[in-house]
């Protein structure tokens, strides 16, 4: 069982620690257990309640109201907020519950209502990049099981996979794009999205997936003309680590328009080949793509 501080509860809810403990004294909405030293700590059971009362308590629910529901009562009112014209706080906060939960049906409902009322771009952007940004909070407190991570990315994966299907334009001057990981690299719903990106601007994607070794790129150019390669990197790596990177790329691609999205630069100073475009985000991406 994982246990949770105070400190732990207020970066997942958002609820001050103080705000916690008043609940806790006046309504008796959380119980935290204590160790044999007596240290206060919580459970996922209380991580989960707690999060449910937030959710009710932001949407005009009185602390002093919801004390008097059962916990199925409070499931239900907050299940049934996800059918609501709320925003994107809330929204990212029901995911995070879809997610602890291991609950498809709620991601779904949340997910594609936003898709069918904003578009997938605005879903992607203000929800589901926002989620991730909260994941991986959890992630470095222990909060989420790898069980719990792979069953979000891979439906959060099955939406991307659909909306890149769903795109069919050509533009007039269509370009080739090769998108792979490298070696060791698995993060890929940056890289679908990106995809995504390109396919919805009539360009054309040559899909390679994860953990893809430099050399085997070689194969992809003997069938097709490529005009950019585009990675990107979620591990963080030393000056030596990156150097020993861009190397690799220099005397394999030398002659391709490399471009790299997510930490590749955390590791270095230098500057980059000429053949080299980085993105920090995904504005400077969007702006990249809109020049072409």
């Amino acid at each position: 069982m994982i246990r949770y501080s105070i400190k732990d509860l207020e970066k997942i809810t958002g609820i001050k620690a103080h705000t916690i403990r008043i609940w806790e004294k006046r309504y008796g909405i959380v119980e935290p257990s204590r160790t044999q030293t007596n240290i206060r700590y919580y459970s996922d059971e209380d991580l989960r309640h707690l999060m449910n009362v937030a959710i009710l308590n932001k949407y005009g629910y009185k602390i002093s109201n919801i004390q008097s529901m059962s916990s199925t009562e409070i499931n239900k009112c907050v299940v049934d907020l996800t059918h609501q014209d709320l925003d994107n706080d809330h929204q990212v906060d029901n995911l995070v519950m879809s997610m602890i939960e291991m609950d498809e049906q709620r991601f779904d409902k949340i997910i594609s209502s936003s898709i069918i009322k904003q578009g997938f771009d605005y879903t992607f952007e203000n929800l589901l990049y926002r989620f991730l940004e909260k994941t991986g909070i959890l992630w470095q407190i222990g909060a989420v099981s790898p069980a719990k991570e792979h069953f979000i990315t891979h439906l959060i994966r099955q939406k991307l996979i659909l909306a890149i299907d769903g795109q069919q334009e050509i533009c007039s001057d269509p370009k080739t794009f090769l998108l792979f990981l490298p070696e060791n690299e698995y993060h890929e719903i940056a890289l679908l999205y990106m995809h995504f990106l390109i396919r919805k601007r009539g360009h054309k994607v040559i899909y390679l997936g994860q953990n893809v070794p430099l050399m085997n790129l070689k194969n992809v150019f003997d069938i097709h003309q490529v005009d950019f390669l585009l990675t990107s990197f979620a591990t963080r790596h030393t000056q030596e680590e990156t150097e020993a990177i861009l190397l690799e790329f220099t005397r394999l691609f030398s002659d391709k328009q490399i471009l790299v999205g997510g930490n590749f630069l955390h590791g270095t100073s230098g500057s980059l080949p000429s053949n080299f475009v980085t993105f920090n985000s995904l504005k400077d991406f969007y702006e990249f793509l809109y020049q072409l």
